[in-house]
């Protein structure tokens, strides 16, 4: 299964380093700023670099470049191209401002302090320039220089980039007949490096009246700025989890906001085991997000099991925060496992009937490092035992995660 992974990735890593760019650069652009709002920064200097080898006079993406820099405290850089674009473009007050505030957050006074002037001659009327100046002013002379100092630090706190996040999530399944109410919950530390995201996790389930836990480990490595990779290992010696869960894809950021994806998962329980044949597309446009996953599940001797997840996300005021919708039919093997009969279901639930809808919230609070995920959401299963006849399952759950 390794080396069918490493063949189906391999045209897409000789697409995503021969071609040139030739993709929508407005859609790019709002792409890079999803990405540079998420902190992912470097990843967003990358597609607007790639947008300016192809528009260099792209006034925004040039903006947006020199901003990111600033954000990082590569204030020479940031200062590089901020000039770049005065030096042609004279009544840009946007670039102005982020051009003075770069020199502010350098702490070089004076210079923002001449910049400020220099705007000044180009847009003699322009408020925010003018007061600009003036606090400008202030910080020299040493007044309000404790307003001053908090409103510098807000600004950079704003803008941190996390690299450690710690989760708590917990949810509860409602069944309308057989089953009692299911419980799950469980702990995962998200660590950024710079050659990826490492993510161990701690699942717990109390379903069907036994307790078990379920531990796992996510990687997302990152092979080039658009080509990366999920993999998963989770083991259990609880029946009411796979003994071995094994999972990959291989994603590449392709042109006009199009991230596609081939990979698969491999369940393995006391008695059978099974695999199963995923990938994924996804669009963004705008502040929305657009994915659809289908799953292929070839079963020894029988039909094969098809079945498929379509989520949209709408953005907010960042990356952070959005609402989400996700419907799919039949099984996911990201979901539960249910008995029948007393008897763990392992192969045998992968080709029921089944429907699941389910809406999600996540949002958080300025200069506050937390996130806060709500989602409810319904499913109807046909039961193993009986075909033909089926039950409806409410979900809730919640997800705290902190950052630093």
């Amino acid at each position: 299964m390794f080396h069918g992974l490493l063949l189906c990735g391999f045209p897409l890593l000789m697409f995503a380093q021969e071609s040139e760019y030739t993709g929508d650069p407005d859609a790019s652009l709002k792409r890079a700023m999803t990405l540079a709002f998420d902190g992912n920064r470097e990843e967003a200097r990358d597609t607007l670099t790639n947008i300016l080898s192809a528009y260099p006079e792209y006034t925004d993406v040039r903006t947006l470049l020199a901003k990111t820099y600033s954000w990082d405290g590569n204030y020479e850089e940031a200062r590089k191209q901020f000039n770049r674009i005065t030096s042609e473009e004279r009544q840009h007050t946007e670039v102005w401002i982020a051009a003075i505030r770069n020199e502010v957050f350098a702490e070089n006074y004076y210079l923002a302090l001449g910049l400020a002037n220099k705007a000044l001659l180009y847009l003699p009327q322009e408020e925010s320039l003018i007061q600009l100046r003036s606090e400008i002013l202030k910080d020299l002379q040493g007044i309000a220089e404790s307003s001053s100092a908090t409103g510098m630090e807000d600004k950079k706190a704003e803008e941190k980039k996390y690299k450690n996040t710690i989760a708590l999530f917990s949810s509860t399944d409602v069944f309308d007949v057989v089953y009692d109410p299911m419980f799950y919950s469980g702990i995962e530390y998200i660590h950024e490096t710079s050659i990826g995201k490492i993510i161990p996790r701690i699942n717990y389930s109390n379903r069907f009246d036994i307790d078990g836990l379920q531990y796992e480990l996510d990687l997302y490595p990152k092979f080039s700025k658009s080509l990366y990779a999920y993999l998963n290992y989770g083991y259990s010696q609880s029946e009411i989890y796979p003994t071995h869960r094994v999972g990959g894809d291989l994603y590449a950021n392709l042109p006009k906001g199009i991230e596609a994806s081939l990979g698969a998962r491999y369940l393995s329980f006391t008695e059978s085991d099974v695999a199963i044949y995923t990938g994924s597309i996804g669009v963004y446009r705008g502040n929305y997000y657009l994915s659809l996953r289908p799953y292929i599940t070839p079963r020894r001797n029988s039909t094969t099991g098809i079945s498929g997840i379509l989520i949209a996300r709408k953005y907010l005021k960042d990356a952070n925060n959005f609402i989400g919708f996700s419907g799919g039919m039949g099984f996911m093997p990201e979901f539960r496992q249910y008995l029948a009969n007393s008897v763990l279901i392992a192969e045998t639930v992968l080709f029921v009937e089944s429907q699941q809808v389910m809406l999600e919230y996540q949002f958080s609070f300025k200069n506050n490092p937390s996130l806060y995920r709500a989602n409810l959401g319904i499913t109807r299963q046909e039961l193993v035992f009986a075909t033909g006849n089926y039950f409806y399952a409410v979900s809730a759950g919640l997800r705290y995660q902190v950052r630093f």
